[in-house]
């Protein structure tokens, strides 16, 4: 196996035009696993973690541009504010050792079903920045996940940054595991308010072949949030409306049996983070001493 180890964006496409079956290693964190279990024996190995300007991120008005090697500990440090539900996905990804290492390029890279920050980035609407020697295109976040662990890569191409549209209302994670840290998601859930534009957006992660988001719960909730004149009025949603947000997010899982759930156990599961993530997401959006009649206490 060849090392190849670029400190210049420019020169990591080169190597990756060069050599398109070359694996991309930045923190390590499930690259190294899957060497040292020899389930991938590549011919070259491409060490990203020299390549500086990955590491950086930047602010704009209307989203972040995080780097694809921004670490999950300066995600929780540095941009809870803007990127609130990414910043709680990062907490429940492994050890605080991981957290320092792994990157959101890297989850994106491997595209597994369980993946952490997906359900986040589905819900907080995000692109995705792939640079080859070709030129640079954005692809929207869901249609990145082309299958189990398959992206929507060329073989030339490489993750340069994620843009995360920046929060403009509550966003919430929920996760299911067989033990509370450091553990593969059994299933998990995000839910993203965006007022300005009065539009919700979920994202669903290990509980279909790839992560996805619960359109028709989507489109259910924001009818009902517009036709009844919750975004402006700010009122408690009746159980009814958290029923059916529940409903239709289980119905939008395609889960599998395996040794960490069922999948009747993940339908019921991503239905109770569904209900409880609206009812966190629009008590914040109400403001404090508002809290939601029916909601939190209907799972």
């Amino acid at each position: 196996m060849d090392f190849l180890s670029p400190t210049r964006w420019e020169d990591a496409l080169a190597a990756k035009a060069e050599h398109p079956a070359a694996l991309p290693i930045a923190g390590g964190t499930d690259v190294m696993v899957e060497l040292n279990f020899d389930q991938r024996r590549p011919g070259h190995l491409l060490d990203l973690g020299r390549v500086g300007e990955l590491t950086e991120w930047e602010t704009h008005e209307e989203y972040v541009r995080l780097g694809a090697a921004v670490p999950y500990t300066r995600i929780m440090e540095r941009l809870r504010a803007e990127l609130p539900g990414l910043a709680l996905a990062a907490h429940t990804v492994g050890s605080p050792q991981i957290r320092n290492r792994g990157t959101v390029g890297g989850n994106l890279g491997a595209a597994s079903p369980a993946g952490d920050c997906h359900p986040a980035l589905l819900a907080a609407g995000a692109e995705v920045e792939a640079a080859s020697v070709r030129g640079t295109r954005l692809i929207p976040v869901e249609e990145f996940y082309t299958g189990v662990k398959r992206n929507a890569l060329a073989p030339d191409e490489l993750i340069r940054a994620v843009r995360v549209r920046t929060a403009d209302g509550p966003q919430q994670f929920s996760k299911v595991g067989t033990r509370n840290a450091m553990v593969i998601a059994v299933c998990a859930f995000g839910l993203a308010l965006h007022p300005a534009t009065r539009t919700v957006r979920t994202g669903i992660g290990s509980a279909a072949p790839t992560p996805v988001r619960a359109r028709a719960a989507e489109d259910f909730l924001n009818a009902a949030l517009t036709a009844d004149g919750f975004w402006e009025s700010g009122r408690a949603l009746p159980p009814s409306l958290y029923r059916q947000f529940a409903e239709l997010c289980a119905g939008a899982c395609n889960p599998i049996d395996d040794v960490r759930g069922s999948a009747a156990y993940r339908r019921h599961a991503v239905g109770v983070m569904a209900r409880r993530t609206l009812a966190w997401t629009w008590d914040e959006f109400r403001g404090p001493g508002r809290s939601t009649e029916g909601g939190a206490t209907c799972a």
